[in-house]
């Protein structure tokens, strides 16, 4: 069973950076598609980034609204994947959640974590 815990949330001015971190606990994380997604208060779930598996280059993927300003990443030794933030803005203000997702053409395997507030706010 995967687990997946975030952390490094908090209130930001604007402009200012953060950076979270998702654990990902159980087995075979590099086989995984990583991903961040938020959801404001009144909105959607979004994607904002993902990245690919080990054996699919780990590629990576970007919602445009964050293109220059975000950067995700993974460490596959610690089984972690990140977040990294910059210039943030007050729409990014919502909760953010850590995805790990596998599967093929008949199954899928997809898990959350519990999420982790970011609050842009001067």
């Amino acid at each position: 069973q995967v687990q997946l815990v975030e952390s490094g949330g908090g209130l930001v001015q604007p402009g200012g950076s953060l950076r979270l971190s998702c654990a990902f606990s159980g087995t075979m994380f590099n086989i995984y598609l990583m991903g961040w997604y938020r959801q404001a208060p009144g909105k959607q779930r979004e994607l904002v980034a993902d990245i690919s598996s080990v054996s699919t280059g780990e590629s990576t993927k970007y919602v445009d609204s964050v293109k220059g300003r975000f950067t995700i990443s993974r460490d596959n030794a610690k089984n972690t994947v990140y977040l990294q933030m910059s210039n943030l803005k007050p729409e990014d203000t919502a909760v953010y959640y850590c995805n790990a997702c596998y599967g093929g053409d008949t199954y899928e395997y997809n898990y959350w974590g519990q999420g982790t507030q970011v609050t842009v706010s001067s």
